[in-house]
């Protein structure tokens, strides 16, 4: 393989698993090439989506398109990090296990430089010569050719096609505009009422700070994967100087022990985000609640210091 090969995400979400024998039974749809994501998320009862987190099972997830890096493999999985997701476990990228069938090896792959398409929507379909697949909010393509109402975007699989309707198009990623506050809760409440899923970074379903990073994300801004350590980045706010847009965190032992949870100040005090396995991206208000005693911290990514 030379070194102009790099290892781009073939399925609309690859999840990427602690280990290459995470995957259950239960998980046959989430890890074949073509993936099920709706026959997989359908098919787990409560249990089974908890213990994606309690028993340690998933780590994070990847889009379609997405660029990762492999960092070792064996006969049928391959371990990778992920670049677009900042964290402290691995400076080359968020890392875990993939199955091979789900990432191709791509000769000139450029997902980093010239223009993009950016998917704007919840979902939207990837057309060739019939419907191909069904892409993810924040799913980023090379742009080809603009055709009309058509985008002819470079793929893993090939050139495909994209309405212009369902994507922002910018010269490159550097030109994604930097959004405010209020547009960071605005793209996050197109996900009302979708189901909370461990380790998710789709719009299949998110974890908490999946949630939060993808709607920073969406405003150009890059923040870390992980609540912990979103916690210790940004600008802090104090609690009582919040505006929309701003993260929420959230410790054990009332506020005192490690960080658990995030969500995003939406404003009058109330919160929009992801809670946990069981229940759906809501938007609540904050007084009286366990979230109320448990608030640590606030952090500002959507203006710097100076802008604020």
């Amino acid at each position: 393989m030379t070194s102009k090969v790099k290892r781009v995400v073939n399925v609309p979400v690859a999840t990427v698993w602690t280990s290459f024998d995470s995957a259950r039974a239960a998980d046959s749809e989430a890890v074949s090439n073509p993936i099920m994501m709706e026959r997989w998320l359908d098919s787990m009862n409560y249990e089974q989506r908890l213990a994606l987190c309690e028993e340690n099972l998933v780590q994070t997830q990847a889009l379609f398109g997405r660029e990762v890096v492999v960092l070792d493999e064996n006969e049928s999985w391959v371990k990778v990090a992920v670049p677009d997701q900042p964290t402290g476990k691995d400076e080359r990228g968020y890392p875990g296990w993939m199955p091979k069938g789900q990432v191709a090896e791509v000769s000139e792959w450029n997902g980093k430089e010239g223009p993009i398409a950016i998917v704007s929507g919840r979902k939207s379909m990837l057309y060739a010569t019939k419907p191909l697949m069904t892409l993810c909010f924040q799913t980023i393509l090379p742009v080809a050719e603009t055709q009309g109402e058509w985008i002819s975007v470079k793929t893993p699989l090939g050139n495909g096609f994209l309405l212009a309707e369902d994507v922002d198009v910018y010269s490159g990623r550097e030109e994604v505009p930097l959004g405010s506050g209020s547009d960071i809760v605005r793209a996050g409440e197109q996900f009302l009422g979708l189901p909370y899923l461990w380790g998710g970074m789709s719009s299949y379903g998110y974890d908490c700070s999946g949630f939060s990073h993808t709607m920073c994300l969406a405003n150009g801004r890059v923040i870390p994967r992980d609540a912990s350590e979103q916690a210790r980045s940004g600008m802090d706010v104090p609690l009582d100087e919040l505006e929309p847009g701003d993260l929420l965190f959230f410790a054990y032992e009332e506020g005192k022990g490690a960080v658990h949870h995030v969500g995003i100040y939406h404003g009058s005090g109330k919160m929009i985000h992801s809670p946990n396995t069981g229940k759906t991206v809501e938007i609540i208000g904050l007084e009286g609640t366990m979230y109320e005693r448990e608030l640590c911290v606030a952090r500002r990514y959507w203006a710097e210091p100076e802008e604020s």
